[in-house]
């Protein structure tokens, strides 16, 4: 498969997520709760249609890649190639019918994040990097289709910089009281964003996300996109974030330094 078929074969899977998902936003769609007796893990009917339909397309095009998913587990996680999809990062912010959330399609080679979109169907944009460059799509002047390449911005102190997470609540008190120092130390922090937090980072909007607890499928696709971005992201002790946990990404490595020293123990 070439270049240009790859990038073809990831607009149709995105295409399919966003064609699945965007008719249940805003409507009357009840949520179920994966994680009963503990805090509140919300799935959807859309959120299993997405994976549902994005699993049918890559079994027809790759049957010999793998796939780890939220909603429905592993499959031939040890292939050489693996797709790591959460049809809708951000349920929570879904269901109350906020826009910060996405559909999320990565591929791993050998475990490394090699490619990773970022979909919102609602506002109409996507965020899409290989680790080497990244790039946005999206309404522009007149609602028109604009595309231009993502770049973070250079801020090398927290007194001017803007950090994202997307809730306290998340948080193991140990962990919150690492959040808490770094936050401290922050001119403007906002809460809320899920994976819309981290393309706002590789937008250059933002200059910092911190998250805690995260899941393979949660970040693996946004890692290229990030680094694409001149980002750097990893987990909380420096090392590679693609398996999930303690999460930090910064638009810059000065700053990175700087969280890496805040955040440990």
């Amino acid at each position: 498969m070439t270049a240009v078929d790859f990038s073809a074969f990831v607009d149709t899977l995105a295409e399919a997520a966003c064609e699945t998902i965007l008719p249940f936003f805003r409507t009357a769609l009840s949520a179920s709760d994966k994680n009963a007796g503990g805090a509140f893990d919300p799935v959807t009917e859309a959120d299993h249609a997405a994976e549902a339909a994005l699993r049918r397309l890559i079994a027809q095009a790759f049957p010999g890649h793998g796939v780890i998913g939220e909603e429905f587990g592993s499959i031939h996680e040890d292939a050489e190639y693996v797709w790591a999809l959460d049809p809708i990062d951000g349920t929570k912010s879904f269901i109350a019918g906020l826009p910060t959330w996405g559909s999320l399609i990565g591929l791993l080679h050998r475990g490394a994040p090699i490619y990773g979109l970022m979909a919102q169907p609602f506002t109409r944009e996507r965020f899409w990097g290989d680790g080497a460059a990244a790039f946005w799509r999206g309404p522009g002047a007149g609602g028109a289709q604009a595309q231009r390449r993502l770049m973070t911005r250079a801020c090398a102190e927290f007194s001017a910089a803007t950090v994202l997470t997307t809730s306290p609540l998340l948080y193991e008190d140990d962990k919150l009281e690492r959040f808490r120092r770094l936050e401290r130390e922050t001119r403007l922090s906002r809460y809320g964003g899920d994976c819309y937090a981290f393309a706002m980072l590789a937008a250059g909007h933002v200059d910092c996300v911190v998250e805690s607890g995260l899941k393979l499928y949660d970040i693996a696709a946004l890692i290229p996109i990030i680094e694409g971005a001149g980002g750097v992201v990893t987990n909380w002790d420096g090392g590679a974030a693609v398996g999930g946990g303690d999460v930090v990404a910064c638009g810059s490595r000065e700053l990175h330094d700087k969280a890496l020293a805040l955040l440990s123990g």
